[in-house]
């Protein structure tokens, strides 16, 4: 077979100089026939032009030649000077014979040192060929340029400059008398300076890259200062020659010193020539170098604000993550910063921030601190250009985390803009993780490739709904994610590297206010894990139950043990119950001060304790004493006893036999590994409360009788599907709408429903498909069937149908188009007995032109809704979280304005969270989803914390994994006395885990503005301070006694109303007598009183369910999160449980699970943990 590919020649190479001259004539003998394309590149112009200018790599080599070849003048003509010695004469014997050399003298210029040089044949012979060449190529180079305009070759700058230094060597040829004749040849740096700017342009077109603007523009400075320099040095030697005789080195110094406004003067030129050529070189300066500086000042603006590029030898060498935003706010950029480097070991990572917008003065300044400059990066550009994230070298980065814009008003294109920014990293660097946050949940499954996702709707609203059954849930959760100040700080790292012993107190600490300090010191609570075998928490309850090994632990060390997850599992299990057996590889996740990594452990001596046991239980509620921070980072944990006291202890006031109705006297003990019998006993897996198998009479006349399932029709792709409380029959949409009657029911308003519980109220804008995630937790399969609290929906927009669809399986969940503003539409919707009142934020107001106005609506509607129902228990959803000071606000509130000096104090020590001793704040009564940024930012050291805090929500449900809710302490189960009893007391009965405690307390003597007017105050001031200055004294005092906590401010309180007692007539005690009742006839409460009540009649609805003077204003409730152990229970404290999955223990077999489903699940919560 004949090799075809032998027999092919090659094609002829193309654009080189000798195909220039031939064309294709050396193939015209062969058979074939070659077709090529031309564009006018048939004619030899075409040809020369193609290969001197247009092609991209023979131009680059073409003018590099020629800029060699303008260096090399420039070098000859400096030899040339070298070797000149002006005092051997001049070179014009043969063309004057009566041409003298005399000297210098001031009154005439010798000129013939100026126009004649010594300079050698050989010398002479390079120069002149240099010249034939340059002017050769600057010809054809005019010619092949021309484009009909012969004057416009000519006259050009580099054209003039090139005659004048080649012609004259091509007329010494002809005529040889002028071969020492002077030529200004050092010109020929200007043309070497326009060569090498050609020569940069045509090399970025050959390696079709691009160099950046700022090297250009430097290259052309300093080729121009060089320029001028050079023909300064070598103008002043030549026409010096006449003159002082000045050599190349003393025109440098001259020049330099000149230039540089220095000006010794021990070189200064002595002939007009060269003080005129002085002249205008610094003139030339003084015009030109401005424009190149300000040019390049321009440049650099534009570069400091673009960012420049991050390197790629740092890259490879330091670590970096890349925060990715479509604006960067102040507060965002802070409250990353602060969360991302509160961590230890990301001390010495980078963080580029790349965004499209330029960074404004606020951002400008806090990057110019020495603390964030050495190691944040700023770099204006585009996630969806390639070369941006080559800037911020994308595939090199630890990690990458994407931002969504909140504040837009369109936040669907918000998300679009962030799927699109997530899928530019993922395609241009795979390999790196991916840390992106989604506004609108229907959008989450385009980024399930993200390594972690954290949804705003989905967890905004969770979080929402279990803040009407567990209160404070927002509060809780957002102190669990983020890093309390003190303990992991970037002043941590320092302490380890330097030994210093200096600490860094807590939030609150230095509060005389008891409960500001137990909140403070309980806030820095967070969750870390830790591998069982590895553990000294935990490793001594290999085998034992989940239950036994919480307990203990909390007993001995004062951790929480909350969840644990297997080794081959990557399901994360929250208090697995206790049939769960641990195991040496289970990874045990844990609630602690800080990590034990970080934790000392002191063996207490015996006798220490013995005596301490004496008083351990009585007095009033004690410091923490097992989680303690004894310095910044490091716990000093008491090793405690790990035996069970003894249920007959002397310690302990327990119930008698006869008054707790046969309760029993005494607190099981936690069973190592969980038996059968214990289980069947457990409350939690017998329900005595409900018995859904044989409906009530009332369910049965109204039709309520549920069904548990799945919900059949989910809104949005990607939600995880809960075991809910269902109907059997779907609702007609006409019945969902609560304010119109329909064919089915004629109820216009919550009133006429005659619900058995309180109604739930959401007030938002619009039914987003993140809304269905407030309904879904309320409906969950654990919640008793009938606690189910009605929900109404109050939306400023209609809802649509696919969302109706959605909802319209749950029961006693209704619509009602209205808004806040209007207190008709409240009155209808039932908010005069709703227990909780759920305001959500607006879409549209989220974007303000003074960023922190954009809550202004929402809290003005608020703090109506606070003076009209006192009662009514209001929880917030805010923008910025700087707002929330605003909430409830009371301008003559002494107390409030105590909190906002602490919180100036607490964040000027750096607190992360300044705002959290605000009532309203640490009440649970407002949020701002901007607090769970911190999520996000923790999951890159902690990637469990989105998942728990999912299976906490109920967004997530793992078969075996428990589910967050809440128990009340009534007067029957104050005989537990102690958080360490009640826990002993839930592990062994309902193998429930408590985490935290939410605490109310009363104020008494607080003077709100709401109460009373400022006149009114001022009379019952005067009056009680003349007649019963020592009763009212006596009286304050006794309020007190049983709150201990209020009684210094409470005094302080009543020493301001015992300062200088005015005097007045009778006349005038008279008249201020009948002011004050009638003032006390028309009080604002009763004003606003009447005005709803008037509304009520108006509308026809029964004023009997509103009591305005019910009020809950005057108390301030805070959370302790995982409280140490000898922490004394008080009456109403709320505690936070962890409950087993009922469904965990359940045979998989259908009517077995029907079966004990219908008989564990719906249970009354209270009931079930019954103390």
């Amino acid at each position: 077979m004949v090799d075809l590919e032998s027999e092919v020649p090659p094609l002829p190479p193309r654009y080189r100089f000798r195909d220039l001259l031939l064309g294709d004539q050396g193939w015209q003998n062969d058979d074939r026939v070659q077709v090529e394309f031309y564009m006018n590149e048939n004619t030899f112009k075409e040809r020369l032009k193609l290969f001197f200018i247009k092609n991209q790599r023979s131009s680059l080599r073409i003018r590099l030649f020629n800029f060699s070849l303008k260096l090399l003048s420039c070098l000859l003509y400096i030899i040339r000077v070298l070797l000149d010695d002006p005092t051997q004469g001049h070179g014009c014997k043969e063309l004057s014979k009566g041409c003298s050399s005399q000297n210098y003298t001031p009154a005439k210029i010798d000129w013939s040192p100026i126009i004649w040089v010594n300079r050698s044949l050989p010398l002479w012979g390079l120069q002149v060929s240099v010249a034939l060449i340059s002017l050769f190529e600057t010809m054809l180079l005019g010619y092949l340029s021309y484009k009909g305009n012969i004057w416009e070759q000519v006259l050009r700058i580099p054209f003039l400059l090139e005659i004048i230094n080649a012609v004259p060597f091509i007329i010494t040829i002809f005529w040889p008398a002028l071969r020492n004749l002077f030529i200004p040849v050092f010109l020929n740096c200007w043309l070497a300076k326009h060569a090498l700017e050609n020569m940069i342009n045509d090399l970025h077109r050959a390696i079709q890259r691009t160099q950046s603007a700022m090297f250009n523009q430097v290259l052309i400075l300093i080729s121009t200062l060089l320029c001028l320099i050079f023909t300064c040095i070598c103008g002043i030697q030549h026409l010096e020659r006449a003159g002082n005789k000045l050599t190349l080195f003393d025109s440098l110094y001259f020049c330099i010193v000149t230039f540089s406004t220095v000006g010794f003067g021990d070189v200064t030129p002595k002939i007009w020539p060269s003080k005129l050529l002085v002249v205008i070189m610094i003139c030339v300066a003084l015009v030109v170098l401005p424009i190149q500086f300000e040019q390049l000042a321009y440049l650099w603006m534009e570069r400091q604000k673009s960012g420049g590029n991050y390197s790629r030898h740092r890259a490879q060498t330091e670590k970096h993550v890349v925060l990715c935003v479509s604006s960067l706010k102040i507060d965002l950029l802070m409250d990353f910063l602060n969360e991302f480097y509160a961590h230890p070991r990301l001390q010495d990572y980078y963080v580029v921030i790349l965004c499209p917008t330029e960074m404004d003065a606020q951002v400008r300044r806090v990057l110019q601190i020495p603390m964030w400059s050495q190691r944040v990066i700023y770099l204006q550009g585009s996630v969806l250009k390639d070369q941006d994230l080559l800037r911020a070298k994308m595939d090199d980065a630890e990690a990458c985390f994407i931002l969504s814009s909140r504040c837009e008003v369109d936040r669907t294109a918000a998300d679009h803009q962030t799927i699109l920014r997530a899928w530019a990293v993922k395609d241009f660097a795979p390999k790196c993780p991916l840390y992106v946050q989604i506004l609108k949940p229907e959008n989450k499954f385009h980024i399930k490739f993200a390594d972690h996702v954290v949804c705003e709707e989905e967890f905004k609203y969770a979080m929402l709904a279990l803040n009407c059954i567990c209160p404070a849930t927002s509060t809780l959760i957002t102190l669990l994610v983020h890093t309390s100040r003190g303990q992991t700080a970037p002043w941590e790292a320092f302490r380890h590297l330097t030994g210093t012993k200096q600490t860094l107190t807590r939030e609150g600490q230095q509060s005389p206010e008891q409960w500001q300090k137990m909140y403070g010191r309980c806030s820095g609570n967070e969750v870390y894990h830790i591998n069982l075998e590895d553990s000294t928490f935990f490793a001594e309850y290999e085998g034992k139950s989940f239950t036994y090994a919480s307990f203990h632990a909390h007993k001995k060390f004062g951790v929480c043990l909350i969840g644990v997850r297997r080794e081959d599992n990557k399901n994360i299990l929250l208090n697995p119950g206790p049939r769960y057996i641990m195991t040496a590889t289970d990874i045990c996740f844990y609630i602690n001060i800080t990590k034990e990594e970080n934790s000392a452990f002191k063996k207490q001596e015996q006798h220490r304790k013995n005596n301490e046991s004496k008083s351990y239980y009585h007095g009033p509620s004690r410091l923490p004493l097992h989680s303690v921070i004894a310095s910044m980072g490091t716990v000093a944990i008491d090793l405690q006893d790990t035996g069970c006291r003894s249920s007959s202890g002397p310690t302990l006031t327990l119930p008698s036999e006869g008054s707790k109705n046969g309760r029993r006297s005494s607190i099981a003990p936690v069973l190592e590994v969980a038996d059968s019998s214990s289980l069947q006993a457990c409350d939690l897996l017998s329900d005595q409360s409900e018995d859904e198998t044989t409906p009530s009479d009332d369910d049965i006349s109204t039709g309520l009788e549920y069904a548990k399932g799945y919900p059949p029709y989910s809104p949005y792709i990607g939600s995880s599907p809960t075991f809910c409380h269902l109907l059997h029959e779907k609702v007609p949409f006409c019945c969902l709408r609560l304010d119109k009657g329909c064919q089915h029911n004629y109820y216009e308003d919550a009133k006429a429903y005659g619900f058995k519980n309180k109604l739930i109220i959401v007030a938002a804008e619009t039914a987003g498909n993140g809304l269905y995630n407030f309904i879904v937790p309320l409906r969950a399969y654990y919640r008793p069937k009938k606690e189910l609290n009605p929900i109404v929906l109050l939306l400023d927009n209609p809802p649509d149908m696919h969302f109706l669809d959605a909802i319209c399986w749950f029961p006693v969940v209704y619509y009602m188009v209205g808004s806040i503003d209007n207190l008709d539409d409240l009155l209808r919707c039932g908010v005069t007995f709703a227990a909780n009142m759920v305001v959500v934020d607006k879409e549209s107001t989220m974007s303000a032109e003074e960023d922190y106005m954009a809550d202004a609506k929402t809290i003005v509607n608020v703090q109506t809704l606070f003076r009209l129902f006192s009662s009514l228990s209001i929880i917030t959803e805010l923008t910025h979280p700087a707002n929330m000071r605003f909430m409830q606000f009371r301008a003559k509130d002494c107390y409030s304005l105590a909190l906002s000096k602490l919180e100036k104090k607490e964040r000027e020590k750096g607190s992360n969270l300044a705002f959290m001793f605000r009532l309203p704040f640490a009440a649970g009564r407002v949020f701002s989803i901007s607090m769970l940024d911190t999520l996000l930012y923790q999951s890159f050291v902690k990637d469990y914390m989105i998942s728990i805090t999912r299976l906490l929500l109920g967004l997530d449900t793992t078969p075996g994994s428990g589910f967050l809710c809440s128990m009340k302490i009534t007067e029957d189960d104050l005989w537990i006395r102690t958080y360490a009893r009640l826990y002993q007391k839930l592990c062994s009965s309902t193998g429930d885990i408590p985490i935290g405690i939410y605490r109310t307390e009363s104020q008494k003597l607080t003077t709100s503005e709401s109460q009373i007017s400022i006149s009114v105050e001022e009379w019952e001031d005067t009056k009680e301070q003349i007649n019963n200055r020592n009763n009212h004294r006596n009286s304050t005092s006794s309020d007190q006694s049983d709150h201990p906590l209020l009684r210094r401010k409470s005094m302080q309180w009543a020493r301001r109303l015992s300062r200088k007692v005015p005097k007045h007539s009778s006349k005038t005690a008279e008249k201020i007598s009948q002011q004050r009742m009638s003032l006390y006839k028309r009080s604002e409460r009763q004003e606003l009183a009447e005005l709803v009540k008037n509304r009520m009649k108006h509308l026809g609805l029964s004023t009997a369910g509103y009591d305005e003077m019910n009020d809950h204003q005057n108390t301030l409730s805070y959370i302790l999160i995982n409280p140490s152990p000898d922490t004394r229970l008080e009456l109403n404290d709320v505690v936070y449980l962890i409950r087993p999955d009922p469904l965990a223990y359940v045979p998989n077999t259908i009517s077995s699970r029907k079966n004990s489903f219908c008989n564990t699940i719906g249970q009354d919560t209270r009931e079930e943990t019954q103390l």
